[in-house]
């Protein structure tokens, strides 16, 4: 009966760790002090067939805001592709 509530239980928390329509997935990574401007500043939407990433970097020198939107589909690795898009991410900056 162990094995049922463990299934179950692995059932729930596959349900719950996946993203939804309309929950975002924020995450950064700050480059100094928590105070510091964050190097990495996006944003994990769900979309039917994929997930949509968003970059956002701010420019201190010209005061602007810039804006990256990839998609990921479903078919590709997510791990893989936000690695990749991360890291040219970093080198832009």
């Amino acid at each position: 009966m162990r094995w049922l509530k463990r299934k179950l239980a692995k059932w729930v928390n596959d349900y719950n760790n996946e993203p939804k329509p309309g929950r975002e997935l924020v995450l950064s990574a700050d480059s100094e002090s928590v105070g510091s401007d964050p190097i990495l500043n996006f944003k994990v939407f769900s979309a039917v067939g994929g997930r949509v990433v968003e970059f956002r970097h701010y420019d201190r020198k010209m005061d602007r805001n810039h804006t990256t939107t990839y998609i990921i589909t479903n078919d590709q690795d997510f791990g893989e592709r936000i690695s990749k898009i991360a890291t040219l991410e970093v080198m832009k900056s």
